[in-house]
């Protein structure tokens, strides 16, 4: 296994603690050396790559420029050592995967444990959360592929795998609206609903739709956890929102039904596998890219 430069991965590691003390914590060495190590690159570079601050450090604009080719070269040595692993007939390393929370409770974690059953030696970093912060993670090559709602195009980002995602409302079987087989918001009116925060694709989407017409939604109940929300429609009249994705396990359980909604702006959302454009991925996240597009978006 290569190892990457000292510095660089000294780099990496104060940048994403905000402080030497921490980092060297993590990295199991003395702060003062690794303060040191900084100090001479600071020199060799001529200008400061860290912030020095009362309660820790930040990056400077060259040390974000630093930052971002060492990001970049520890990934492609990451890839390169995968690579020649798997010429080898080996597969190990880690799969650091993003992953909306509508996927990321069962569906995933189902996929990942029938991959690792026969790439033992290969193990998963998961990452559960809201389109924002899924893509910042992605774009700082925290994270090599990403599953999320409605992900913004750009030329940073490749699509590896799509489909649709209509948003769907849950409720509790024998709700009045439970003998529908379709639903408008409009509908939804007259009861209570539960809803995700701001970090949800569904919350903003519904946000907007409801800025766009008169519907008023009677909200008794706002989480950033979707358990949290399908567990208010579980145990009373209240409604929640879903991609249907994230519906799968609850109505085959019989714990919820789940009815699609039909307005116009809420029917075409798109669930989408992406990684970061002009990377190369190691063979292992490559493999299991391959994987999810089959398993999970049936491509």
């Amino acid at each position: 296994m290569l190892h990457p430069p000292r510095l660089y991965v000294y780099l990496d590691a104060v940048a994403r603690a905000g402080s030497i003390r921490k980092a060297a914590e993590v990295l199991h060495v003395a702060s003062t050396a690794l303060n040191r190590k900084i100090l001479e690159a600071e020199e060799d570079l001529g200008t400061p790559l860290f912030e020095r601050l009362p309660r820790g450090v930040r990056l400077t604009a060259a040390g974000e420029v630093m930052l971002s080719f060492v990001r970049r070269s520890l990934s492609e040595l990451e890839a390169a050592t995968s690579t020649i692993e798997q010429l080898q007939g080996l597969m190990r390393g880690v799969v650091r995967l993003g992953c909306a929370e509508s996927v990321g409770t069962d569906i995933v974690p189902r996929i990942v444990a029938g991959w690792q059953a026969r790439h033992p030696g290969v193990q998963f970093h998961i990452q559960v959360g809201g389109t924002q912060s899924l893509m910042a993670s992605l774009l700082e090559d925290e994270v090599e592929l990403v599953i999320a709602h409605d992900p913004p195009p750009g030329q940073q980002v490749k699509v590896l795998a799509d489909m649709p995602q209509p948003l769907h409302v849950m409720m509790r079987p024998g709700h009045p609206l439970a003998s529908r087989k379709t639903l408008r918001l409009a509908d939804c009116e007259a009861y209570p609903v539960a809803l995700g925060d701001a970090s949800f694709g569904s919350r903003r989407l519904l946000d907007a739709h409801v800025a766009r017409s008169r519907i008023r939604l009677r909200t008794v109940a706002e989480s950033g956890s979707v358990e949290t929300i399908k567990a208010f429609a579980r145990h009373g009249d209240a409604l929640c929102f879903q991609f249907e994705a994230g519906t799968r396990r609850d109505t085959a359980l019989g714990e919820l039904v789940s009815l699609p909604l039909t307005d116009a702006g809420l029917a075409g959302s798109r669930l989408q596998l992406v990684a970061r454009s002009g990377r190369s991925l190691p063979i292992a996240a490559l493999t299991f890219a391959e994987t999810l597009k089959g398993a999970l978006f049936g491509a």
